[in-house]
């Protein structure tokens, strides 16, 4: 730690290059360092590093396709805290590839999340769970900054979707379960079409190619947002039909004698409707598959999220 930055990359290099076999270091080397052929990792006493940092030291050794191993020691008769020795046993039991996520919700479970805006540690969080805990603090937080600038908060619009499809994520494409769930929160809470496709294209680059159930979930999650964002409020499918009900703000901004030229294309496919005072668009079947049908229901979402939210 008392090294300049020069002798620093001297030293590092001469390991790199393989005149020097061992490199003693502090934990500065958790992160940013790649060296391919070091295969064994010693960390003296771990017991006082945290989770999060044993999982980032691990990391600098089994950068190849050779057998790498880390030895994580602490000293002799020590007693070790049940902190310190659940911290040790996560390290020893998550040693697969992609481990990550583990690795952070047992840290999460250690350490406990607390009270993010005070000092409390470890509280209402465990009666919710992270993940609600988090939005609701995000909604907070919105609200309370709103409040102070006088304006009154928008409720988010969450529309009544139901489709009778396989839109899954299969074992076979992601067998790790709780990466699974993982996925599965970010798609739901995923609120842009951009953000879909970032998520779209991690996967990809993470598990390969789609399966015809992970496509359609993506689908239906982009039919979501489009749902979301032009007030639509409820989007069902009951063969042989889907139907699209605005609600009663959408339908009072929406030009809907321009609208009905755009869909002339649909012919007697698409029934309009009103119900309520609320514009009902039906796709009628007429020999079409249900993806077929699916696709112009997104394209019809598609739509009136570009002529509603652009006013």
């Amino acid at each position: 730690g008392r090294m300049t930055e020069t002798e620093l990359e001297s030293q590092l290099i001469a390991f790199f290059e393989g005149d020097a076999d061992v490199l003693v270091s502090t934990t500065i080397i958790e992160t940013g360092i790649d060296i391919p052929n070091v295969n064994t990792l010693i960390v003296h006493d771990a017991d006082q590093m945290g989770l999060s940092q044993l999982y980032q030291l691990r990391g600098r050794v089994g950068r190849s396709s050779r057998v790498a191993y880390s030895y994580f020691t602490y000293r002799p008769q020590k007693r070790l805290t049940e902190v310190a020795e659940s911290r040790l046993q996560a390290i020893k039991e998550f040693t697969e590839l992609g481990s990550g996520f583990k690795i952070a919700m047992r840290d999460l479970s250690i350490r406990g999340a607390g009270n993010l805006l005070g000092s409390q540690q470890s509280g209402f969080i465990d009666s919710v769970g992270f993940d609600l805990y988090s939005q609701m603090l995000a909604e907070a937080v919105e609200e309370r900054k709103e409040r102070m600038k006088g304006k009154k908060r928008i409720q988010k619009f969450v529309p009544e979707f139901t489709f009778s499809l396989d839109a899954y994520i299969p074992s076979h494409y992601m067998t790790d379960s709780e990466l699974k769930i993982e996925f599965y929160k970010r798609l739901k809470y995923v609120d842009t079409v951009d953000s879909l496709e970032q998520l779209e294209t991690e996967m990809l680059e993470r598990f390969g190619e789609f399966p015809d159930e992970v496509a359609r979930l993506i689908q239906l999650t982009r039919m979501r947002i489009f749902a979301e964002r032009a007030r639509v409020e409820r989007v069902k499918q009951t063969d042989p039909k889907i139907e699209i009900v605005l609600s009663l703000q959408a339908t009072q901004q929406l030009d809907v004698a321009d609208f009905v030229k755009w869909t002339v294309p649909l012919g007697r496919g698409l029934g309009m409707g009103q119900q309520e005072q609320k514009l009902v668009l039906t796709l009628n079947r007429n020999k079409q598959s249900t993806q077929q049908m699916t696709m112009q229901a997104e394209q019809l979402l598609a739509e009136l999220d570009r002529r509603l939210v652009a006013r």
